[in-house]
């Protein structure tokens, strides 16, 4: 029976700090949703809501002049 390769050890380690940071991530941007819609401050600078990323510029839906 062969034994277990260092590099799957090292692969999990990987794997599990990829998974917990996107936790850490998903808690952070549920408390910032849920401060906003209690009223709260704005959330900080660096939280950004995905859906002001995926919006176009101001002015882009009309016709250009010319």
């Amino acid at each position: 029976m062969a034994g277990r390769n260092p590099q799957t050890h090292a692969k999990r380690q990987r794997e599990l700090a990829v998974k917990e940071r996107r936790e850490r991530k998903l808690a952070k941007r549920a408390e910032a949703a849920a401060q906003r819609a209690a009223g709260g401050d704005a959330p900080p600078p660096d939280v950004q809501d995905e859906t002001a990323a995926t919006l176009a510029p101001e002015g882009a839906d009309e016709p250009r002049p010319g």
